[in-house]
């Protein structure tokens, strides 16, 4: 089967590769849609511990397809099915898994098994371990281009609303309109909170800002959003805020409009330096009470279901997320694109034939 793989930090392209064994717990999946996540990127550029020794390791962690062929020992997938997978396989058995932190299951980042244990799923076929554990049935009504985002952009931005604490009809902002941030976004609305602050500069993100429920959008680059946001909590500051870029200025700038007693929740990916600082006087020297919570895509059948049934009955649509489509022989084009930094791409969707 043909694979797109890093070959080795700075350097992708296609590979041929055998189309994975099964055992006993398994599902082989033949890809049909699968999205190019910025933290490729990040493993391309070098950003990811983990990957930094890899060589023609095949890429991806966001995709859906059709089940090939299931191991002996599977029991509620057959072949023929379509099928969301977690951008988390993790192992279940895991004490942490147990534990409710499957994304982590074996050590830090231990459930993120794709690419950085094992192949991904840039490939015409794809491996899922515990396949009764890490796949859910796609509803008849969803297609298969929304039902791509359920295993990460879905799971990891309402998982950032939800982390949030926002009480009903409290205060939220979000600092990031990107992919993640915009579902953040629409998780801080499904989640009851009666006013929602976004942050954002780029046009387009901040049409998608509004449609995704924010209440009112703030142009950092226009007015000081620590200001406007203090202003409009009363001078107390909000009930929540979410980081979803994974910078200094916007964690500080979260911890500077939470309120004591609020929640600060980060979905931003803060890898490539040894340190976040926090702020002494928006902490007030440790003693603020405010709580600072984070989250890595949880995945499991159980909460991919509940992410395909908010796109089922029309909660919540991905695929206004979708700037850019490929073919899957012209996926290096896609990687170039997002790798440009060009302000109007979100998500760029790979498209897999037959």
């Amino acid at each position: 089967m043909k694979a797109f793989v890093m070959k080795r930090v700075g350097e992708v392209g296609f590979m041929d590769k055998p189309i994975p064994e099964v055992g006993p717990y398994d599902a082989l999946i033949k890809t049909t849609n699968a999205l190019i996540c910025t933290s490729n990127i990040h493993e391309v550029e070098g950003r990811v511990k983990a990957m930094l020794d890899k060589r023609n390791v095949t890429l991806g962690h966001e995709a859906v397809g059709v089940v090939e062929k299931v191991g002996s020992h599977v029991k509620i997938f057959k072949a023929g099915d379509r099928v969301a997978v977690g951008g988390k396989t993790p192992n279940w058995l895991d004490p942490i898994s147990q534990l409710g932190h499957s994304s982590h299951a074996g050590g830090p980042m231990g459930g993120h098994e794709f690419e950085l244990k094992r192949d991904g799923v840039f490939a015409e076929y794809f491996l899922v371990t515990q396949a009764d554990g890490n796949l859910a049935h796609i509803p008849d009504s969803v297609s298969d281009e929304a039902a791509v985002f359920a295993g990460d952009i879905l799971t990891t931005g309402i998982g950032g609303a939800e982390n949030a604490n926002i009480p009903a009809g409290g205060t939220a902002a979000v600092f990031g309109a990107g992919p993640v941030g915009l579902i953040c976004i629409a998780g801080c609305r499904l989640l009851g909170a009666g006013l929602v602050i976004a942050v954002e500069a780029i046009p387009k993100r901040k049409e998608l800002a509004k449609y995704y429920g924010a209440d009112v959008v703030i142009d950092f680059r226009e007015e000081d959003p620590v200001e406007r946001i203090l202003a409009m909590g009363d001078g107390v500051g909000i009930d929540s805020a979410i980081e979803a870029v994974g910078t200094q200025v916007t964690f500080e700038s979260c911890l500077k409009v939470t309120r004591p007693g609020g929640t600060v929740s980060n979905v931003g990916y803060h890898g490539g330096r040894d340190y976040v600082g926090i702020p002494v006087d928006a902490w007030l020297g440790g003693i603020a009470e405010k709580t600072i919570t984070s989250i890595m895509s949880p995945g499991g059948r159980e909460r991919l279901t509940r992410m395909l049934r908010l796109i089922e009955n029309g909660r919540v649509d991905p695929t206004k997320l979708i700037s850019h489509r490929f073919k899957f022989d012209d996926i290096e084009k896609g990687f170039k694109l997002l790798q440009s930094k060009d302000p109007d791409v979100l998500k760029v969707l790979i498209e897999f034939g037959g």
